[in-house]
């Protein structure tokens, strides 16, 4: 046992000496209360701890002791419809030990050890087996079947497999691996958070992760394996989008994070997702759902250890050939407590005081995201997908976590106070947004929802951009020195932006749109436009064309349920070739 006492407390930082045979990232308990940390920092026999509780009461001289492991998490059966904080502790059961205010030092495991899980066996016994096999499985859901796989680096003859009901620490089978020891098998296994899992090769993301938000499927996709960040400023609606994210893209399992934010938001997803329907499933969007909870009256250093904790729970579930989508809320919180404790470590500061390391602690958390064959004889594939949102002061992109993030992910979703403050959701701006996979996934939209997908979202953006500069001419001289054409141009780009883009996050069927649906309604908003430009061209008065019963019926077309859809929009399309010839009629009996 490595034993040490403590020479100085600093916030989260202790300082222990007698160190000197403990590793760095081990865990080790503090004090009287064996409060939990882990070495950040080793000089000679001196540890620097990095403590996950509150350090009030520790002082000088209290005993330090090394578990002589690193931080793990607990993998297995019950992790779904969790909530746990930081450091993998469930919410729950250290509420039902200590009551509501929840103690200090208080160590509950991470899996339910009472609850009886049924196993049934898929492999043979006497098969042999390699790293990463599925010897079989657990129901976790109804929508989640939990794979027990053999953990990485072992391999070998199943000795020994049995189905049955079991706890997760009961031995379900033995292996007597390559080097002749014997590997007891049990439903659960662990993983240090800050080691990747391996994989058998990394696979270049051709599929999107189809979210149901139409600024975001159709202007700046992400994929199946991609990574995304969120900037913005306070009250731009991060969280909101965050949340339609966790609720409806089309993955198996959403491990959502919520580090550092206001509890009331992580109360949101706890009273919301219970009741929320997954539209693939028809079933409860908890049951594909492990939530981490680390908020902002929580301590700070317990926001470093939590997107570890997430991603690692996640590649558990992509190992097994889940679709995993990882939401960290917010990564700016997380560097904050980077920032903190390196202060306190006295080390050079970066720019505004954040450590200069700051974007390779960035690179190694989304460098974990991809598609990938995962390791097993079976070859199954499976995808993680990592989206985290940045909360820079003020929404100044320049700042250095937004900077630093936007130099690794491949989608930027930049949020605008403006739009937020007109109404405008989700408030993603079509101008400073962008995503590099457009490219990657257009053989995938072209064979999979139109021919033409790509050409069509092509003209959403141009027209936009179009728009947006004859928005700078109508500042200047007004909208009545435009011309027939350039008012009609605006007017097709009001239609796109809120009869398109914008989108009523708690009305059932805006909410989430279908792909084809969302094509179907582009082509209805630019379809009116060819037809108005036309009806203009032989003589139609451009305000009569914008002011026609039909704009109306278009405007509500996004919130027609996708079960009447498609006979809905022939209807609009027919109203508006018969209202445009009766204006085209009108004018040409004038002249």
């Amino acid at each position: 046992m490595i034993e040490g006492k403590i020479l100085k407390v600093s916030g989260p930082l202790v300082i222990a000496e007698g160190m000197r045979h403990a590793n760095m990232f081990d865990v080790v308990r503090v004090g009287e209360k064996r409060l939990i940390g882990e070495i950040i920092e080793m000089h000679g026999d001196r540890a620097s701890i990095q403590v996950y509780e509150e350090t009030a009461g520790i002082g000088r001289g209290d005993i330090v002791v090394s578990t002589e492991a690193p931080l793990s998490v607990e993998l297995g059966p019950g992790l779904i419809t969790n909530i746990y904080d930081g450091i993998q502790r469930p919410l729950e059961a250290m509420r039902m030990v200590s009551g509501a205010n929840i103690t200090k030092g208080i160590d509950v495991p991470a899996l339910d050890r009472d609850r009886v899980w049924h196993f049934t066996a898929t492999a043979e016994k006497g098969a042999k087996l390699s790293a990463g096999d599925v010897v079989g499985y657990v129901e976790e859901t109804d929508v989640i079947r939990h794979k027990i796989m053999l953990p990485p680096k072992s391999g070998g003859i199943l000795t020994e497999i049995r189905s049955g009901d079991f706890h997760v620490t009961d031995t379900i089978g033995r292996v007597r691996l390559d080097n002749g020891d014997i590997l007891c098998l049990s439903l659960m296994q662990k993983w240090p958070v800050r080691v990747a899992r391996p994989y058998a090769e990394k696979l270049p993301p051709v599929e999107p992760m189809i979210t149901g938000q139409r600024v975001i499927d159709a202007l700046f996709p992400i994929a199946k394996g991609g990574t995304a960040c969120v900037p913005g400023p306070f009250g731009s609606g991060k969280t909101v989008v965050q949340h339609q994210l966790a609720k409806w893209s089309d993955v198996d399992l959403v491990v959502y994070i919520g580090c550092g934010e206001r509890g009331n938001e992580m109360t949101d997803v706890l009273r919301e997702f219970p009741e929320l329907r997954d539209p693939r499933t028809d079933k409860s969007l908890m049951e594909r759902t492990v939530l981490i909870a680390n908020t902002s009256d929580m301590p700070v250093a317990a926001r470093e250890a939590s997107i570890y904790t997430g991603i690692t729970i996640a590649e558990y579930y992509r190992d097994m050939g889940y679709s995993v989508a990882v939401i960290a809320d917010s990564t700016s919180r997380w560097a904050e407590a980077l920032r903190e404790m390196s202060g306190r470590l006295e080390e050079m500061p970066g720019e505004e005081g954040y450590p200069a390391y700051l974007t390779s602690r960035l690179a190694q958390f989304y460098e974990r995201a991809g598609k990938v064959i995962c390791l097993g004889s079976d070859r199954r594939q499976g995808a993680l997908s990592a989206i985290g949102a940045v909360s820079p002061q003020g929404g100044d992109i320049s700042e250095p976590v937004t900077q630093a993030t936007l130099r690794i992910v491949k989608v930027f979703w930049g949020l605008d106070a403006q739009l937020a403050y007109r109404r405008h959701f989700p408030a993603i701006n079509w101008l400073n947004s962008y995503s590099l996979y457009r490219d990657r996934l257009s053989p995938w939209f072209s064979e999979k929802i139109a021919k033409d997908w790509m050409e069509l979202t092509g003209r959403c953006m141009k027209l936009l951009q179009i728009e947006s500069e004859l928005e700078e001419v109508v500042k200047l001289v007004g909208v009545d020195a435009l011309s027939a054409e350039d008012r009609l141009t605006l007017e097709a780009a009001r239609s796109l932006r809120e009869d398109f883009l914008q989108q009523n996050a708690f009305e059932g069927d805006d909410s989430y749109t279908q792909l084809d649906k969302q094509y179907a309604l582009m082509s209805l908003v630019f379809d009116f436009y060819e037809q108005a430009r036309r009806a203009v061209a032989e003589g139609a008065d451009v305000q009569k064309v914008s002011d026609l019963p039909v704009r109306e019926r278009i405007g509500r077309a996004k919130s027609i349920p996708y079960a009447e859809y498609a006979h809905e929009y022939a209807a609009i399309r027919r109203a508006v070739g018969e209202q445009l010839q009766t204006l085209i009629s009108a004018a040409q009996a004038e002249m």
